[in-house]
């Protein structure tokens, strides 16, 4: 309990970090100047209202100054009512009085007749036309999170305590961790055909960094990119934000149908972005002659192909579908995957392989986007990986994944069939779900679910081109039995109350 007591006892507040701008070869006093600083930083809030103030060793350690002169700077402060001395504890800011500014970073107002505050025409685009950009609420049928397996969990604790001592870290290699490279090339080439070297692997922040850098280093400000139609919102937000113009073509039972490209006259683009192996957010598959049809035009035009890959351990039915990259003879092809639903989203792991003659291209640029990826993180997955337990643990959760998957389309059938139409998907962790004709508007059922507590997403925030608004997406990763039975119960009282 002592030990406890001490602990609490030289917690630090944020003033530990101030650093006064004291200038010795100023004829004014250092103990004056020191005042002066503290003074204004109370004053603009960067000092807190009741906030204490470092001991006047720690100070005068920190601040290079005397403890003789740290303590009369606190004694003017004391005396001017900026603070307050408490016997056997410290010196605190005095609390806030009504006419002192407000905090530092606290929401103010622009002044009157202040420069007009823009953005970029970019971000606009993105703030206007884009998907809703609100936090998702952890409600039934809600997209992107994953059930605890307590067997990994505590397989992935044991390996952290190995790599826990970073006391003599430095900044890691630009494409990350040899040894996690290393196993995520063995483990594409088993999974999904993927033909790569480790010296072609860039480990990213999730697939979302991984599109980034993709989307930089091939597309320039202007040049037309492709991509499915409707279409994964982050990857469109990123290409806008690039200065892509983006083209959209329509998605059928066969995935992004490729005949169009010619049917249209489309110009060729500078690349394409797709999700083959189980379309983002419809659920189809490329077909392989659109596949080689894709690739033929990639490498007779020139354009690049970015394939997101973001759900190809969940495969339920039927064999693997080979990878794009691994069909691939032009080297056209950039392939992206992700751990954070194959582990754990907050783990922000994810790839890029990149053909190998681009490799350097991207460690050239990688660094002015992120340094290196966190270190780590890496370690643990890579030891998980190479000590063979990604196996067992993808087969515990794509178990658990076909059970609430089989669980919510037959809940959907027996509640909801007079309303919505389901396909079972053989992969993936979402149902699309078609209107049967009862309604049209899936923004308004989406709104009156979400007023009910349920989260179903509107397929037509993601429509490029298309306005069908007859779709619904729901997630059935880390859905429990009783949320799945009380979500549906709530979106039948939906439709029952309401027409769209």
């Amino acid at each position: 309990m002592a030990e406890t007591t001490s602990l609490k006892r030289r917690r630090e507040g944020p003033s530990a970090s101030f650093r006064p701008n004291v200038d010795p070869s100023s004829p004014a006093s250092l103990a004056r100047q020191l005042y002066l600083a503290l003074r204004e930083a109370i004053a603009d809030g960067r000092l807190d209202a009741g906030e204490r103030l470092p001991s006047t060793r720690l100070a005068a350690g920190e601040w290079r100054l005397s403890r003789g002169t740290v303590a009369e700077a606190y004694d003017i402060l004391i005396a001017e009512g900026y603070a307050l001395a408490r016997h056997g504890s410290g010196t605190y800011i005095t609390p806030t009085s009504q006419n002192r500014p407000p905090k530092a970073g606290a929401n103010r107002e622009p002044a009157p007749g202040s420069p007009n505050r823009t953005v970029s025409v970019a971000v606009t685009r993105v703030m206007t036309t884009g998907p809703s950009l609100a936090r998702q609420k952890m409600l039934p049928f809600v997209t992107g999170r994953m059930g605890h397996d307590e067997r990994t969990a505590s397989l992935l604790n044991r390996i952290a305590g190995r790599h826990i001592n970073y006391a003599f870290e430095g900044y890691g290699d630009i494409q990350g961790e040899p040894a996690l490279r290393t196993a995520v090339t063995a483990h594409l080439a088993v999974s999904r055909g993927v033909r790569c070297t480790p010296e072609q692997v860039f480990i990213t922040a999730g697939t979302q960094q991984a599109l980034d850098l993709a989307f930089r280093v091939l597309a320039s400000p202007g040049d037309s990119v492709v991509v499915e139609d409707p279409c994964y919102p982050p990857a469109r937000q990123c290409l806008v934000l690039n200065g892509a113009e983006i083209v959209g073509l329509p998605v059928d039972q066969n995935g992004i149908t490729t005949e169009k490209l010619i049917a249209d006259a489309l110009p060729p683009p500078a690349l394409f972005y797709v999700t083959p192996s189980n379309q983002y957010p419809v659920g189809a598959v490329l077909s392989l002659p659109r596949r080689l049809e894709l690739l033929a035009y990639a490498r007779e035009h020139g354009s690049w192909i970015v394939e997101d890959d973001y759900d190809s351990e969940f495969r339920y039915d039927g064999h693997p579908i080979a990878s794009l990259q691994g069909l691939d003879q032009a080297n056209r092809v950039l392939y992206t995957g992700t751990f954070s639903k194959a582990l754990l989203p907050s783990m922000r792991l994810g790839y890029l392989i990149v053909p190998a003659d681009l490799v350097p291209v991207f460690r050239a640029i990688r660094p002015a986007l992120d340094v290196c990826p966190p270190t780590f993180q890496q370690r643990v997955v890579a030891d998980f990986l190479n000590e063979g337990y990604f196996p067992a643990h993808l087969r515990r959760l794509r178990e658990r994944l076909r059970a609430s998957r089989d669980l919510l389309a037959g809940l959907v059938a027996e509640r909801l069939s007079e309303h919505l139409r389901v396909t079972l998907p053989d992969q993936g962790i979402n149902l699309t779900a078609h209107s049967t004709g009862t309604w049209g508007n899936d923004m308004a059922v989406s709104q009156a679910a979400l007023e009910k507590g349920v989260v179903v997403m509107p397929l037509s925030r993601m429509n490029v081109a298309i306005t069908d608004t007859t779709r619904l997406m729901l997630g059935f990763s880390g859905l429990s039995e009783q949320e799945a039975d009380t979500g549906t119960r709530l979106l039948a009282e939906v439709f029952r109350a309401r027409h769209f």
